[in-house]
C-alpha cells in the first residue's frame, strides 16, 4: 500500500487525490498548500471519497527543506502547483527519495529536470515531468499510435477544453490558470516540419475540423502542447504538431489581442504615474469573463497518426470525449489532467517505471497507462485503417 504527497489543493491537487483515494493501492494521500482556505475547499470536495485517509498540511511548497519533511513515509510528490516550482520540488523529492510527478507547464524547465537523470538514477526513484493533458495523455497516445505502425510519418495532435454552452461572443470557459492560458497564445509552439524542428507562432495555422456533437471548430499551434516530444521524434517523424480545438471566432479574437500588445509582460503608463502590465489586466479580465463556476465542460482529444503498416499506408485514429461529471461535480479538465499525473505516479511508485528522469514519450508506457485511464471511465477509442 502505497502513500503520496500532493503539492497544491486547488482543482489538479483536488482531482489527483480524489482519483489516488479510489485506488485499491493507496493507503493515504496527504494534500499540502500554503493556503487554509485551499485546504479547507479540498477537504470539503474529498469528504465522501477520503474515508479517512486523506490529509491536510499548510506548507509552503517553496521551502524545499519543509517539502523534504513533509515527504517523509510517502512513496511519491505529485506536484499540482505552478510550473517554476517544480525544479526545485524535483530536486527535494530525489533528495528525500521519494517519486516525483507534474504537470509542467514551461518545456524549458522540463529540460532541467530531464537533467536530473543521473542523480535520480542513484537515488533509486524516477523524475516524470509533463503529465498532465496536455503534454501529458496527448503525448502518450501519440507514442501507442506510432507503436501500431512500421513507420510513422505524420502525427497530427488536437485537443482542447470547452464549455459545452459556448457563450458568445468569446465562447470560452476557464477551466485552469489564466496565467497558464495566456502562455499557450503568447508564445512559440514546436512542430516537426520535413523532420526538423521548427518554431511558430502560437495560434497560427488554423485547421476547421468538425467534431460529432460540438460542430466544426478551429485549432491552432498550442505553445508548449509538444514539450520535448517533437524533439524525441525528429529525423524520425516527417510532420508533427500540437493544435487546441476553439469554437469559430476565438482563436481571430485571441491574436487580435496578442497582437495589439494585451499579452506583453513590459508595463506600459497608462496615465501619468500608473503604469500597468498588459498581461496581467488581460489574466484579470479572463478570469473575470471565463471563470464561470457550475457551468459544464467537455474535453475534446483526437489523434491522427499516418504511416507504413505491413507496406501499406496505415492511419491510426485516438479519439477521447470526456464530459463534466455531475455525480462528483469535477469537470473534464480536472480529469484529464489530474488523473493522467495519478495513473503515472501510482505506476512509478508500483516500480512499474524504472529510476531515471523520464519525458512523458519515454518515460510513461502506453497500454499499461491506456487500460489505467480506462478503468477511470475514459471512453477512448482507436481506430486503424488503410489509407492511400
Amino acid at each position: 500500500m502505497k502513500r503520496f504527497l500532493i503539492l497544491g489543493a486547488g482543482f489538479q491537487g483536488r482531482a489527483c487525490a480524489f482519483d489516488m483515494l479510489r485506488s485499491p493501492g493507496v493507503a493515504g494521500v496527504t494534500l499540502a498548500d500554503a493556503s487554509a482556505e485551499s485546504l479547507a475547499g479540498a477537504k470539503k470536495f474529498l469528504a465522501k471519497a477520503s474515508r479517512g485517509r486523506a490529509a491536510f498540511k499548510r506548507l509552503d511548497v517553496s521551502d524545499a527543506a519543509a517539502v523534504k519533511r513533509a515527504a517523509k513515509g510517502c512513496d511519491a510528490i505529485v506536484s499540482c502547483v505552478p510550473y517554476f516550482l517544480n525544479l526545485p520540488l524535483a530536486k527535494a523529492a530525489i533528495e528525500a527519495k521519494v517519486h516525483f510527478v507534474d504537470l509542467g507547464g514551461s518545456t524549458q524547465v522540463v529540460r532541467r529536470e530531464l537533467a536530473l537523470h543521473a542523480r535520480a538514477k542513484r537515488a533509486g526513484v524516477c523524475v516524470l515531468p509533463d503529465n498532465g493533458l496536455g503534454p501529458g495523455m496527448i503525448s502518450t497516445l501519440a507514442v501507442h499510435g506510432m507503436s501500431l505502425l512500421d513507420r510513422a510519418d505524420e502525427v497530427l495532435i488536437y485537443d482542447g477544453g470547452l464549455p459545452q454552452k459556448p457563450v458568445p461572443p468569446l465562447n470560452y470557459m476557464l477551466t485552469f490558470s489564466e496565467h497558464g492560458l495566456i502562455n499557450e497564445y503568447a508564445g512559440e509552439a514546436v512542430a516537426l516540419k520535413n523532420g526538423r524542428v521548427v518554431r511558430v507562432p502560437a495560434l497560427s495555422e488554423i485547421d476547421l475540423v468538425d467534431v460529432p456533437g460540438l460542430g466544426r471548430l478551429e485549432a491552432g499551434h498550442a505553445a508548449g502542447g509538444l514539450s520535448t516530444l517533437a524533439e524525441t521524434y525528429k529525423g524520425r517523424v516527417k510532420t508533427m504538431f500540437n493544435k487546441f480545438f476553439r469554437y469559430p471566432g476565438h482563436i481571430p479574437a485571441m491574436i487580435a489581442m496578442r497582437d495589439l500588445g494585451y499579452f506583453g509582460l513590459e508595463p506600459v503608463a497608462v496615465r501619468k504615474g500608473l503604469k500597468v502590465v498588459p498581461r496581467d489586466l488581460s489574466a484579470a479580465l479572463f478570469r473575470r469573463r471565463f471563470l464561470r463556476p457550475g457551468d459544464e465542460d467537455i474535453v475534446v482529444i483526437r489523434t491522427y497518426v499516418r504511416g507504413v503498416k505491413d507496406g501499406r499506408r496505415t492511419e491510426v485514429v485516438h479519439e477521447l470525449v470526456d464530459r463534466y461529471d455531475r455525480k462528483n461535480k469535477m469537470t473534464a479538465m480536472m480529469r484529464t489532467t489530474a488523473f493522467p499525473a495519478s495513473i503515472v505516479a501510482q505506476m512509478a511508485a508500483a516500480g512499474r517505471i524504472p529510476p531515471g528522469a523520464y519525458p512523458v514519450e519515454t518515460g510513461v508506457p502506453p497500454v499499461p497507462f491506456i487500460e489505467e485511464a480506462r478503468k477511470r471511465g475514459f471512453k477512448l477509442r482507436w481506430t486503424v485503417r488503410r489509407i492511400r
